[in-house]
């Protein structure tokens, strides 16, 4: 099973567990960072959140002094660059977090509702099918650690897990043995709760006889813990390509298979005229919204809070 392959098998079997499940997100606050699976565990506030939009709110608009009462000239809402808080209110008010009045020439803005606290916990997840080729990963999951800026990490593979493989990682990674086959999992270690309301360590970067690394505030890794939540909303985790021929077959999770390599394939890598099963066809088409809708608290389609309010723009 080649990785691709495992880590969609992983999000779909999460997936329809009721789990909110994205992948290859930024699990960084300065460093480069990427985290091959993201849960985020919600509160019951989630469909508030959800009732907003279903795409990803920016963490800048979301942070600024702006609330649901009496509308802020914008400007004086934001502590940051001017361009990067503009970008910030446009994107909040296209997905019907903040609405605009004019007065006197002026852009004010407030939220359509409060941002609620609907995230309980985030886990990431680093997926190796295979532990005889590790790649980097003690290295990788020492920074997850170090950093805690998720709840909890986990190491997933389809691998028997022996005490050296244990060994060989942090204590308080989990280890997860997955069929991709069958959907089982077993539980070969339970995680450990990380500190991630305490400042971290980030590696930066690593050279020959030194570690580049950078000490990051609690309230740095609150912001970056917002940005992953909301980027794995809005993205989910079918951001993939499905081929154009007629031998990709998505099964019931939406997941590209071919039946001419006998498994999952990345359009972007390996299909093509160049492949021997190639026959062109239009892409298959999958509802991936629909099954995300059905399975988990995400709304592809919600009403908005977005409201008129009859008379308040006279008021500045």
């Amino acid at each position: 099973m080649r990785e691709f392959g495992f880590e969609l098998a992983l999000c779909a079997a999460l997936e329809r567990e009721g789990h909110l499940v994205s992948r290859q997100l930024g699990g960084h606050v300065h460093g480069r960072r990427v985290l091959d699976t993201v849960v985020v565990h919600p509160t019951d506030a989630v469909s508030r959140r959800a009732a907003i939009t279903p795409e990803r709110l920016p963490t800048t608009a979301i942070e600024a002094d702006v609330g649901p009462g009496r509308a802020r000239y914008w400007k004086d809402a934001f502590d940051c660059h001017p361009d990067r808080a503009e970008r910030a209110t446009e994107l909040a008010i296209e997905r019907g977090f903040f609405e605009r009045e004019r007065h006197g020439g002026r852009t004010y803005v407030r939220q359509t509702a409060r941002y609620p606290d609907w995230i309980e916990g985030i886990t990431a997840i680093e997926n190796k099918p295979d532990l005889d080729r590790p790649g980097d990963l003690q290295t990788q999951l020492r920074t997850d650690v170090s950093l805690a800026l998720v709840d909890r990490v986990v190491l997933a593979t389809a691998d028997y897990v022996t005490r050296a493989h244990l060994n060989r990682i942090p204590d308080e990674v989990g280890v997860w043995r997955f069929d991709p086959e069958t959907g089982d999992r077993e539980i070969v270690r339970e995680a450990t709760d990380l500190p991630t309301d305490e400042a971290g360590v980030e590696l930066r970067e690593r050279k020959p006889l030194r570690a580049d690394v950078r000490v990051v505030s609690a309230a740095e890794k609150a912001s970056a813990r917002t940005r992953l939540a909301e980027r794995a909303y809005g993205k989910g985790w079918r951001s993939f390509d499905y081929p154009p021929c007629a031998n990709c077959s998505p099964d019931a999770d939406g997941i590209p298979h071919c039946t001419w390599k006998d498994r999952p394939v990345r359009a972007s890598e390996e299909c093509g005229p160049d492949c021997e099963g190639h026959e062109k066809a239009d892409a298959p088409t999958v509802d991936g919204e629909a099954l995300r809708a059905e399975r988990t608290p995400w709304d592809p389609d919600p009403a908005g809070t977005r409201r008129r309010q009859t008379g308040l723009d006279r008021f500045g």
